[in-house]
């Protein structure tokens, strides 16, 4: 991966070197989580379709092989209890004192822009007292058009933004107010570390429009 991914990483030394820490960035396309791991010393967890890995047959088990060893945490996140699913997984690595990263947005970007927050990623910091480092992938999308097929090599910058802790709103995590502007904080530190244009509306449903 490494070699097919040059990747020049900036910043890396605003994640702690122990503790819960949340990776919180954009998200341009699929191969986004597979070159995280690549670019710090702490093993990065992150939520994934648990499809990936319950594949029958050699492929499935070289799927599910992968993904469990690049840190993916298989979750059921259809229907309406997948979200809550995919909360209380994060919390438990988290508390765990591990690295937990997310994308706030949700979902990919569908045209190469920033969309707006979810704010599970407030809810994770403000139940954990986790500090979050936001990031930026920057290429991605140029090695994997559309998220889809086989990527192509070449270079990928990621560039991580100085640790954010939220201590000053412990105990509010069930305030929609607090909740928002935790949010909105974050993805503006994502939104400059990426130099991408700001939507304010959810990705998912600009992919619906």
């Amino acid at each position: 991966m490494r070699l097919m991914f040059r990747t020049r990483v900036e910043g890396v030394e605003n994640i702690p070197g122990d503790g819960p820490v949340i990776l919180a960035g954009n998200h341009l396309t699929f191969i986004d989580s597979v070159i995280m791991p690549l670019t710090c010393d702490r093993q990065v967890f992150f939520i994934g379709k648990d499809e990936y890995v319950t594949g029958k047959g050699i492929k499935g088990r070289l799927m599910a092989w992968f993904f469990t060893g690049v840190g993916m945490v298989p979750v059921d996140r259809d229907g309406g209890r997948g979200g809550v699913a995919a909360l209380m997984t994060g919390r438990r690595i988290l508390e765990e004192g591990h690295v937990f990263g997310i994308y706030p947005e949700g979902t990919r970007s569908p045209d190469g822009r920033l969309y707006r927050g979810r704010t599970g990623i407030a809810r994770l910091t403000l139940m954990t007292g986790a500090p979050v480092v936001p990031f930026a992938v920057i290429g991605t999308d140029k090695l994997q058009p559309g998220g889809a097929g086989l990527p192509r090599p070449g270079r990928v910058t990621v560039r991580f933004g100085e640790a954010m802790e939220f201590s000053r709103y412990e105990g509010m995590d069930r305030d929609r107010y607090v909740l928002r502007a935790v949010t909105d904080s974050v993805m503006t530190e994502v939104m400059r570390l990426s130099g991408q244009e700001y939507v304010d509306m959810y990705a998912s449903k600009a992919k619906a429009a």
